[in-house]
C-alpha cells in the first residue's frame, strides 16, 4: 500500500498519476454521483428534452505571454476545446478574474483583448463572468477561470466515453506534439535555444465539426497536461486493450525534439494545446486524415497507432531501431505551470 502525502504538491497538478490519484480519492470520493463518476472533459446533461455539455477549467500559466499566445488565449482555447472534443458544439463561456494588485492594466488588458479575440473567432460568446483582486503577493499576477456551455446532438453524446472501441482501430493526432510545453518552458527558463518553438494554443471546435458531420468517431480527447501519454493510457484501462504506437509516425518538430533531448523530456508527455487524439475504424481513420489535412489546424495530422489485443491495459512504442518500451502516465511534476 503506498503512503499518501500529508501535504498537495506541485506533482498533484501535473496531469499524471499522482494529480489522477488525488481526483480519485479525495474529490470523487466526496463527490460522487453518475455524471461525475464517467470522469470526461464535459459534462453531457440533460435539461428537459435537450442536452449540453458543461465544462470548466482554470488557467494560473507561467509566464502569462508566450510565443503562440497568452494566457486569455488559452482560456479560451482550453475551455472550447473540452467542449468540442465531448461532441459538443460550444456556445457560451464564463470567465472569471483573480488579480493581484499592483498588476499593470496594459498587460491586464493585452489579456481580455486577446480573450476576445479568440472567443470570437471559435464563434462562442462571453455571457457572464467575476472579478477579484487580492493582495500583493496573494496571487501570482493573474489567474482565470472559465466554464463552458455547449449543444449536443445525440449521436454524438458517446464519443468522450470511447464505446465500441475494438482491436485494428485507428489513433490519429491532427499533428505535431509537444509545442506548447515546450515553449512556455522556453520563454519562462529563458534557455534561448535557437529552434523556433511555438505553442499550438488553438481553438479546434470548427475542425473537429467538420470530422464530425463526415465521419465516424470512436473517441475524442485533447492531449492537454500529461500529453499525449496520459490520455492514451486513459484510454486502455477503460477499454481493457492495448496500444501500439509508431514512433517514426509521431509529428514532432525539430525545435521540440532538440530541446526534449537536450533536456531529457518524452514529447509523449509534454502538453498540447491545439491538438485532439481521435480513434476510429481504418477505413474512417484515413477518412478523418484526409478531412483534417485540408484545415490549417490539421496539416500535419498522422496515424500514429493501432488498438491491439496485446497487452491489455499498457502502451507499446515501437522505436526507429525495432525496439519497444512501455510508455506510461506521467509519474512527477515535468512542467508545472503551463496551463
Amino acid at each position: 500500500m503506498t503512503n499518501k502525502p500529508d501535504k498537495v504538491m506541485l506533482s498533484h497538478g501535473s496531469g499524471g498519476r499522482m494529480m489522477h490519484q488525488l481526483i480519485e480519492d479525495l474529490f470523487i470520493t466526496h463527490f460522487r454521483n453518475n455524471i461525475l463518476d464517467e470522469q470526461t472533459d464535459a459534462a453531457i446533461l440533460r435539461i428537459g428534452s435537450s442536452e449540453i455539455a458543461f465544462t470548466t477549467d482554470s488557467f494560473v500559466i507561467d509566464p502569462l505571454f508566450f510565443p503562440g499566445g497568452n494566457i486569455g488565449k488559452l482560456a479560451v482555447c482550453g475551455t472550447v476545446n473540452d467542449l468540442a472534443v465531448s461532441g459538443a458544439e460550444p456556445l457560451y463561456l464564463s470567465v472569471s478574474f483573480i488579480l493581484e494588485e499592483g498588476f499593470p492594466m496594459q498587460e491586464l488588458e493585452a489579456i481580455v483583448k486577446s480573450l476576445a479575440a479568440e472567443a470570437k473567432k471559435a464563434g462562442v460568446l462571453i455571457v457572464t463572468g467575476d472579478t477579484k483582486v487580492v493582495n500583493k503577493g496573494k496571487c501570482d499576477k493573474v489567474f482565470i477561470n472559465t466554464a463552458g456551455v455547449g449543444s449536443v446532438k445525440t449521436a454524438d453524446r458517446q464519443i468522450c466515453k470511447g464505446l465500441g472501441i475494438e482491436p485494428g482501430d485507428v489513433i490519429i493526432i491532427n499533428g505535431t506534439i509537444g509545442d506548447h510545453g515546450m515553449a512556455v518552458m522556453n520563454a519562462r527558463e529563458s534557455f534561448n535555444f535557437k529552434a523556433s518553438v511555438e505553442s499550438d494554443c488553438a481553438c479546434l471546435n470548427h475542425m473537429i465539426r467538420e470530422v464530425l458531420d463526415h465521419a465516424a468517431v470512436k473517441f475524442m480527447r485533447d492531449p492537454t497536461r500529461g500529453g499525449v501519454a496520459t490520455v492514451l493510457n486513459e484510454l486502455v484501462t477503460k477499454i481493457g486493450l492495448g496500444i501500439e504506437i509508431d514512433e517514426s509516425a509521431l509529428p514532432v518538430t525539430k525545435g521540440v525534439k532538440a530541446m526534449c533531448e537536450v533536456l531529457g523530456f518524452d514529447p509523449l508527455h509534454i502538453a498540447n494545446e491545439g491538438k485532439v487524439i481521435l480513434v476510429a475504424t481504418e477505413e474512417e481513420g484515413l477518412k478523418i486524415l484526409e478531412i483534417l489535412k485540408k484545415n490549417e489546424l490539421g496539416t500535419q495530422s498522422a496515424i500514429i497507432g493501432r488498438v491491439v489485443n496485446d497487452h491489455p491495459g499498457k502502451i507499446v512504442l515501437k522505436n526507429e531501431t525495432g525496439g519497444r518500451r512501455i510508455v506510461d502516465s506521467l509519474s512527477g511534476d515535468q512542467l508545472p505551470r503551463i496551463c
